[in-house]
């Protein structure tokens, strides 16, 4: 095992994370499973190599289908803290202290602990994050409650597409969800667990029942490493992908001793269609502005069956994130709320035991909006046994077309996103909303299937194309370029909007789909050598040495 030496302003959390057992316990933990992480990536790009030379289509598995017709099995109840999550706190960077704080505080009843939609993970990120998990966990923070009272701690990994550069073992990069997750359960799932307050996951991008297989064996083999009872870890998984609503029953099959139910979203859902089945004309996806909402057929249908699976097993159902920021002008803030409070109690009507929301003053209004619209600390008893969903439902793509203002959002979305990676962030804010690597990853999956398929405006009769993407990325670029000119920002900051405006419109341009930018990124040598200042400053003097 390699271990890059730490950020010069991070000695303290580094050794106080990096400890001799614990690097033991890690390195154990990925020898073990490292080559079962490779195996799921591949059969991610076997099925995907499927679909496009066979033109099939995805569907309920017969294989499975004796799970899917058993009315017997449930999943494990899970522990009181649990029951009663009706607002979690979303997209919270756990390196980010005051706002880690600000959400300890708050009367949320949960915090997604997130290292991975909405982190950056430089390795000063996940040093930080890390070592701030451990002070909440272990009642260092002074101004916040203890770890029994305060928010549960929703801790959510990376996903498998992900590797940490910054540890080898075996010659090998170390798989990005292993590393948060092995050393999170390394310094805080006895505590958690102790408190009857964890430990508990969000388990980001699973595709396959095969995926939730795999966690599972992590899930045993951490506990009966660490002495925690069999059943003690809990995990929500997010239903991300097209593939794996064809899954749900499976997934909380494979999981049912460690499940918290199922979580449905918007956009990262919304561009696995284009991952999937991009190349095809009848699978192209309208301007998201316009015509992408839950309402519509293929994204109601998947939250209406998300809730059914969950609740006929006895698994909770969560929704996604309300990413709307409150204004500060009252007339602008009630006709936010108004909008917020529209959709979310869609989802409540849908019967969703709880969401998540970003701004914290969204918090105690849609707690609110649960206690008018529901009763008890659930809605476990809401069946949805009238509601029949078909693998149609599932797959049909709304009407629509592209605007103008669409294709010139998605531009800046992604523009920005890339912009704020290579500042080190994973969020930003924009036009009133926080933005993350899910609405990233829908923008730039649109601008490419658009290209590809050369798709007419709303507006006119052009044509979304290389020179129309290019030069609307150049007006975007002068615009931003005149802001940033009028306020205390460097050249440095100029040139990393440029740059950004340059990869992505490598990403877009491809002939070949990335399959997520989050990978594109981490794996590109600008954001890569955009960390290493510090090393490159260190030539002529001592550069610190791996730790081994």
């Amino acid at each position: 095992m390699e271990l890059s030496p730490p950020p010069s302003c991070l000695k303290a959390e580094y050794e106080t994370i990096f400890t001799t057992d614990s690097l033991l316990f890690l390195h154990e933990l990925i020898s073990t499973f490292d080559e079962e992480v490779d195996q799921v990536l591949k059969l991610r790009v076997s099925r995907k190599a499927h679909l496009d030379l066979s033109g099939d289509l995805p569907s309920f598995l017969e294989s499975s289908s004796h799970i899917r017709r058993d009315p017997a099995w449930r999943v494990l109840p899970v522990p009181p803290r649990l029951q009663r999550r009706h607002v979690d706190i979303g997209d919270l960077a756990p390196c980010d202290t005051q706002r880690f704080i600000q959400a300890l505080q708050s009367p949320a009843q949960g915090i997604q602990v997130d290292f991975d939609d909405g982190n950056c993970p430089t390795y000063y990120n996940q040093i930080k994050g890390l070592c701030n998990v451990y002070k909440a966990v272990h009642n260092k923070f002074p101004n916040a409650p203890h770890i029994s009272q305060a928010p549960v701690l929703m801790l959510r990994p990376r996903a498998w597409n992900m590797v940490e550069h910054n540890m080898m073992v075996g010659g090998k990069e170390a798989p990005g969800p292993l590393f948060d997750f092995g050393l999170l359960m390394f310094h805080c799932g006895e505590k958690l667990f102790r408190n009857g307050s964890g430990p508990f996951f969000y388990l980001s991008k699973v595709e396959s029942f095969m995926e939730a297989r795999l966690w599972k064996k992590i899930f045993v083999w951490t506990q009966l490493k660490l002495g925690l009872p069999l059943g003690s870890i809990k995990a929500t998984v997010l239903i991300e992908n097209v593939l794996a609503a064809f899954e749900m029953e499976e997934i909380l099959y494979e999981l049912r001793e460690h499940s918290a139910g199922l979580n449905c979203g918007i956009w990262d859902y919304s561009a696995s269609f284009i991952n999937k089945f991009g190349l095809r004309q009848a699978f192209l996806l309208p301007d998201r502005s316009k015509y992408v909402n839950m309402e519509k057929r293929f994204l109601r249908s998947y939250m209406e069956l998300l809730v059914q699976t969950c609740h006929r097993r006895g698994a909770l159902a969560t929704g996604g994130m309300a990413a709307l920021l409150l204004p500060e002008d009252r007339d602008a803030h009630r006709t936010a709320m108004a909008a917020v409070s529209r959709l979310k109690l869609m989802e409540i009507q849908a019967g969703v035991d709880g969401f998540m929301v970003y701004d914290l003053g969204l918090i105690e209004p849609m707690q609110k909006l649960f206690q008018l619209h529901t009763e008890g600390d659930n809605q476990l008893h809401q069946l949805l046994e009238d509601v029949t969903v078909t693998p149609d439902d599932l797959l049909s793509m709304p009407s629509g077309g592209v605007t103008l203002y669409g294709l010139k959002y998605n531009i800046a979305v992604g523009v920005l996103f890339i912009n704020a990676w290579l500042s080190g962030k994973g969020h930003f804010f924009y036009r009133g909303q926080v933005e993350d690597s899910a609405t990233a990853e829908i923008s730039r999956s649109q601008v490419w299937q658009w290209i590809r398929h050369q798709t007419q405006l709303e507006n006119d009769s052009r044509v979304v194309s290389r020179r129309l993407v290019t030069d609307l990325s150049k007006e975007l670029v002068m615009e931003l370029l005149m802001e940033l000119g009028t306020g205390r920002h460097s050249d440095r900051d100029k040139r990393r909007l440029l740059t950004a405006a340059d990869m992505f419109l490598e990403v877009v341009l491809k002939r070949d789909f990335p399959e997520f930018i989050t990978t594109y990124l981490n794996q590109d040598h600008t954001f890569l050598s955009s960390q290493n200042t510090g090393q490159v400053e260190a030539i002529g003097g001592e550069i610190p040495r791996p730790k081994m």
